[in-house]
């Protein structure tokens, strides 16, 4: 996959079949836009997603810009998926300003050469937000690109949407996460060098320090899913700052893998968090939170999820 970030000069010469968004969570219905530009491969154009950096509402700090899937992530998922170019656009003062139907003309057909748009119902884009599907279609005809128009997705009545995803996180539901993401809550990330105190009580786990912006579920431990290599292995999680072996105030997740021994620090890995097991507490000491650990662990044995 291509990447185009960091700057607004550029030129793609193949036709393009486009989304646009910010694609928080890359949940299932950014996958209905995304499924339509990449059913468009068949036909000869790109499959390219577009999305602004920062996004508008960090921009104009309307957002604290927490998000569910960081860059990095978002990256990783649109690669899986077989997005040919991905453009990471600067959204700046006069990026922010431009008419809507100049963003259209400059961008979408002379820098991206566009063929085909998927546009979301809620799509904005351009000074005041007020380039909209609508626009779309008036200008179609006349700069030879097709529109097709994306309804909301809907689950159980409710509408897919990131703030929706983000609400249900940030209250530990991850059954329902998963639901609406259309896949388990993921954090990827390079492993770092922990303290090494899970090795001496019997229990060797592996360590990332997630990113600032990357939204985490309430502290606490869950039963989990690791990627590496491509293989999968059944783990526990335990998301927090682990108050009984440390005073730093710093976040991570800290992950044992049932049945691996193998040296992977400084790897890149991806934890699946699928069940919250308990919150995060202090323990009175080290053989309190040794028990603790041993009846998380056989719980997680017997938690009944299989690969995914």
């Amino acid at each position: 996959m291509e990447i185009i970030s960091n700057t607004s000069d550029f030129y793609l010469e193949k036709e393009t079949a486009v989304a646009i968004g910010k694609f928080d969570g890359v949940h299932i219905g950014h996958r209905r836009l995304l499924d339509e530009i990449l059913e468009q491969k068949k036909n000869g154009l790109l499959a390219c997603v577009f999305t602004f950096d920062p996004a508008p509402a960090v921009f104009f700090g309307r957002s604290d810009g927490k998000e569910l899937t960081t860059r990095e992530e978002k990256r990783l998922l649109f690669e899986r998926m077989g997005i040919d170019v991905l453009i990471e656009f600067p959204l700046t003062k006069e990026s922010a300003a431009m008419e809507p139907e100049s963003f259209v003309r400059q961008v979408l057909k002379g820098r991206m050469n566009v063929g085909f748009i998927a546009a979301g119902t809620d799509l904005s884009f351009g000074e005041g937000g007020r380039g909209n599907a609508a626009l779309l279609k008036k200008l179609s005809k006349e700069l030879d690109f097709t529109v097709q128009v994306i309804e909301k997705v809907c689950i159980e009545g409710k509408e897919v949407s990131s703030t929706h995803i983000r609400a249900l996180l940030e209250k530990g539901d991850m059954n329902q996460v998963e639901k609406f993401l259309g896949m388990p809550y993921m954090i990827a990330g390079r492993i770092m060098h922990g303290r090494r105190i899970g090795r001496t009580i019997g229990f060797p786990t592996v360590n990332q320090l997630p990113e600032a912006d990357k939204l985490l579920p309430p502290y606490g431990v869950y039963f989990s899913l690791v990627l590496w290599r491509g293989r999968e292995y059944r783990a526990i999680s335990n998301v927090g700052c682990k108050p009984t072996v440390t005073d730093e105030n710093v976040c991570g997740v800290e992950t044992y893998l049932y049945d691996f021994d193998e040296e992977i620090y400084g790897e890149d890995i991806e934890v699946y968090l699928f069940a919250f097991r308990r919150p995060e507490r202090q323990f009175s000491g080290i053989s309190e939170l040794h028990k603790q650990l041993m009846e998380d662990i056989e719980a997680g044995r017997h938690c009944g999820r299989g690969n995914r």
